[in-house]
């Protein structure tokens, strides 16, 4: 959407008394126009995007560790397993 000369000559007066008035307020501003500019630029959390067909998304960190943890407990208990049912002790008696 394209502003009009005088709406932009506003928003500059506007922006202009904001940061005269109070400077914190607008490094704040600025701040987080730059963090929505870079999410913007970049994919948003449940956006595909464009490609998503050709890309994977990664999966986060804390879905790894659940993955390889419950991996790691598999093996495990599989390790147990074999361990007690090929002791002799164990065995049936036949």
């Amino acid at each position: 959407m394209a502003w009009s000369k005088d709406e932009e000559r506003m928003l500059l007066q506007i922006e202009r008394h904001l940061v005269d008035e109070d400077p914190r307020l607008a490094a704040r501003l600025e701040s987080f126009n730059e963090r929505v500019q870079r999410r913007e630029g970049g994919r948003r959390r449940g956006d595909p995007g464009p490609g998503a067909g050709r890309l994977l998304r990664r999966p986060r960190r804390s879905t790894v560790i659940i993955m390889v943890s419950w991996l790691l407990i598999a093996t495990l208990i599989a390790t147990l397993l074999i361990l007690v049912l090929r002791h002799d002790a164990a065995a049936l008696p036949l």
